[in-house]
């Protein structure tokens, strides 16, 4: 699987719950973080100098769409969606 363009294909990476003063924070607390995070599998060819394969990046929960390879879902997005790469 091979991005083409300015998509960026992704592994999402589960995070654990957020704690604040050592409580949990809920479910629907969690969700109020608009930022996933998620590792870059394959970057199209007009965004190879912004972002490599195996960075861990930050983009907005809204972005892109899913597709499943090989019994895996992976998610595609815009270069302009990751707003950071760690």
């Amino acid at each position: 699987m091979k991005a083409i363009n300015h998509f960026v294909i992704v592994d999402k990476i589960k995070e654990e719950p957020a704690k604040v003063g050592g409580l949990e924070l809920t479910e629907q607390q969690n969700k109020d973080v608009r930022y996933l995070k998620a590792k870059v599998i394959s970057v199209g060819d007009q965004v190879k100098d912004l972002v490599s394969e195996g960075n861990i990046v930050r983009y907005d929960k809204h972005a892109g769409h899913g597709i499943e390879w090989n019994d895996s879902l992976y998610y595609v997005i815009k270069i302009t969606d990751i707003v950071l790469v760690e």
